[in-house]
């Protein structure tokens, strides 16, 4: 999935956050920032260095950004983190139904992902400016779409939804083994 990325620096255009942002993540030596067009947000170039471990990464609310977040989660459990591809693959399973949640429920411009670790425990949260809260369906009502959080509350350890002053984080906790 990481062909088509090569070649940023002759760019007469931006292009877009997410595939920049997959950029950073995906191709070694992409750490230079492009400039900002004119006229162009800062905060564009800003959040194109930014890791999910030390801040937020804002990611546009549309359907490739589950993507993104899948292979940001990757990347950090895996490289990072040096966890287990099992514990890796369920996080980047559930990051996935998060922000596709938040891309098809929220009406949101943007959403933003963030990773904590503590000893014993990783810590995932989606933030999205919708204070709608998302329920956890029955079992038996399940269909194609409500399986998200049925997932979520099965193979994390813990989840739950804060509501902020302006929308809300939605997390899931896992317990890891520290090495």
């Amino acid at each position: 999935m990481m062909g088509g990325m090569a070649g940023l620096e002759g760019m007469e255009q931006p292009r877009p956050r997410s595939d920049a942002a997959a950029a950073r993540w995906g191709i070694p030596g992409a750490d230079r920032t492009p400039a900002p067009a004119p006229g162009r947000p800062v905060s564009v170039s800003v959040d194109l260095v930014a890791e999910p471990t030390l801040g937020e990464v804002r990611l546009p609310s549309r359907p490739q950004s589950a993507g993104i977040a899948r292979r940001l989660t990757a990347a950090v459990l895996l490289k990072q983190w040096s966890l287990t591809p099992q514990l890796a693959e369920q996080a980047v399973l559930l990051v996935s139904e998060l922000v596709g949640n938040a891309v098809r429920h929220t009406g949101a411009r943007t959403l933003a992902l963030r990773m904590l670790r503590r000893r014993g425990w990783i810590r995932i949260e989606v933030r999205d400016p919708s204070r709608g809260l998302p329920c956890l369906m029955p079992v038996h009502d399940l269909d194609i779409s409500g399986r998200g959080l049925f997932l979520v509350d099965t193979l994390s350890d813990r989840w739950g939804v804060d509501l902020l002053p302006r929308g809300k984080t939605t997390w899931f906790e896992m317990r890891v083994g520290d090495r």
